[in-house]
């Protein structure tokens, strides 16, 4: 009877986490498709098929008339960011010499892009 109870509970635990060493040097492009194409059943140009088609997506929820903010579960949210435009002034201090007056020149409207951590991400550090 116990022996039932032990193997229903070992069905219901949640799989161990590898533990993987802390990788030393900057992967290149090449390194990391590689490096996922050993590491999956995929080869390396299926690797390769898939990032871009990530970087399509991507593109198509940031881009003018899109959503304006692409989340990947876990890891990272990528949003737009709306920035006004602001107009020229003229007599400003000049804060890198005292006494000194400077102009600043009118800047037009613009949208940045802005990469923000998730939980995930966070807890990898």
């Amino acid at each position: 009877m116990a022996a039932k109870k032990a193997k229903a509970k070992n069905k219901t635990a949640a799989p161990k986490v590898r533990k993987l060493p802390a990788i030393k040097d900057k992967y290149t492009k090449g390194s990391i498709l590689s490096e996922i194409a050993n590491n999956t059943d995929l080869s390396k140009k299926q690797v390769g098929a898939v990032f871009d088609e990530l970087s399509t997506l991507i593109e198509r929820h940031v881009k003018k008339g899109g959503a304006g903010e692409f989340t990947l579960p876990g890891l990272l949210k990528i949003k737009t960011v709306k920035k006004p435009a602001r107009k020229a002034r003229k007599g400003v201090p000049n804060p890198f010499r005292p006494g000194e007056l400077m102009d600043i020149a009118a800047k037009p409207a613009s949208t940045k892009i802005k990469v923000l951590p998730l939980k995930g991400l966070k807890e990898f550090v």
